[in-house]
């Protein structure tokens, strides 16, 4: 059979780990005219959720039209209104609708083709200037409430509208969606002190206007049933201290839970032992040397030996700590503090807080694992 440990963001139901409760909640939210709110460390399975949960949509209510639209390579405006155009059009199809959809856009003519590999629609729009851009992102929002079908529209990766320059996109999205009574929304993103800013802060224009889901790891005990049953489809059986290697190993990160295991699924044999695994492991840490050491070029050396640090204690609750300090030959306490401020930013090392307080890890599980090494 195909490899079910599947290296896309989704690909079925029964390929599908757990979320139970968040699918549920999110629906619930949707059904019942919320919009929601998702913010999880990258990787977590975010995107998998949302294209679950329309999966479920689609089946209970297929009255909706539903729009993934990943912005992370948006820069501006105009590249958000061009995204979420050609995200309404793959959703859309219907040919009347879509007539409909562009006689809506003032004074402009979009041309729409088609990319010859994927088949996603590509959206063009000729500006004559920033004020047809903007009245074009009304328009689109005047479309939507127009309808009588509801829409239920994705962005992933949200945040990034905080780096348009030249227009308050916060401020200008909440206007146009406050009305709309037939669309609902969910705002994923990956970058949690930005999310959390723009829906919990009473300053922000978006406050208090979601439900806010964080979502966390899966329990080991679940992925572990999980990834027993993946192997049992294929015919392969896993040794219980290979699997309980592969759950420490990834610490539970969906998507290295994956890779490895799909590496399994495609090199090991029909039963897999402690030493396939560690085998895998360290012919992923061989292949992605020279990316570890990529992103080694992109740090001071402080940085650098600051996070082979954090590798070598697996995780971090006071960083500033003197006895952390001292062990590792760190500098002051001052010192790493800008230098943990600034790889977070770069997303090279991952914030999380709880009841406890905040903890810090590398964030990419396999360069964690090479630093412990080297």
């Amino acid at each position: 059979m195909e490899n079910p440990f599947v290296l896309r963001p989704y690909e079925s139901a029964e390929l599908f780990c757990d979320r139970e409760k968040e699918t549920r909640d999110i629906i619930d939210d949707l059904q019942n005219g919320i919009h929601v709110t998702l913010i999880s460390p990258r990787r977590y399975g975010k995107t998998g959720l949302v294209y679950h949960v329309f999966d479920e949509l689609a089946k209970k209510r297929r009255s909706m039209t539903l729009c993934y639209c990943d912005i992370y390579s948006a820069d501006n405006l105009e590249d958000f209104v061009k995204l979420l155009s050609e995200s309404i059009v793959s959703a859309v199809k219907a040919e009347p609708t879509l007539k409909k959809f562009f006689s809506f856009f003032p004074g402009i003519r979009p041309l729409v083709s088609y990319d010859p590999v994927s088949g996603s629609p590509q959206v063009s729009i000729a500006y004559q200037n920033d004020g047809q851009k903007l009245s074009t992102l009304k328009s689109i929002f005047d479309f939507l409430g127009s309808q009588k079908k509801t829409f239920v529209i994705a962005f992933d990766e949200f945040q990034i509208i905080r780096n348009f320059k030249g227009v308050n996109m916060e401020a200008l999205l909440r206007t146009y969606i406050q009305p709309l009574k037939n669309v609902r929304f969910v705002f994923c993103g990956s970058q949690k002190h930005i999310m959390t800013d723009m829906f919990v802060n009473e300053k922000s224009p978006f406050y208090e206007s979601t439900h806010v889901v964080y979502l966390d790891k899966i329990q080991p005990d679940i992925y572990g049933a999980f990834i027993k049953k993946l192997f049992g489809m294929g015919s392969r059986r896993i040794d219980d201290d290979a699997l309980e290697f592969i759950l420490e190993w990834t610490r539970c990160h969906t998507f290295y839970m994956q890779y490895l295991c799909h590496r399994l699924f495609r090199d090991a044999g029909k039963k897999i032992t402690l030493s396939d695994v560690r085998l895998s492991c360290a012919e992923i840490l061989r292949e992605g040397m020279n990316g570890f050491l990529e992103r080694r070029n992109l740090l001071t050396d402080k940085q650098w030996q600051f996070l082979k640090a954090v590798a070598k204690e697996g995780s971090v609750a006071q960083p500033t700590a003197g006895s952390f300090l001292n062990k590792y030959k760190l500098g002051t306490a001052a010192a790493v503090k800008r230098i943990v401020t600034s790889l977070v930013e770069k997303e090279l090392l991952l914030e999380t807080l709880s009841l406890k307080g905040k903890n810090y890890c590398v964030y990419n599980v396999f360069l964690s694992r090479w630093l412990e090494s080297v």
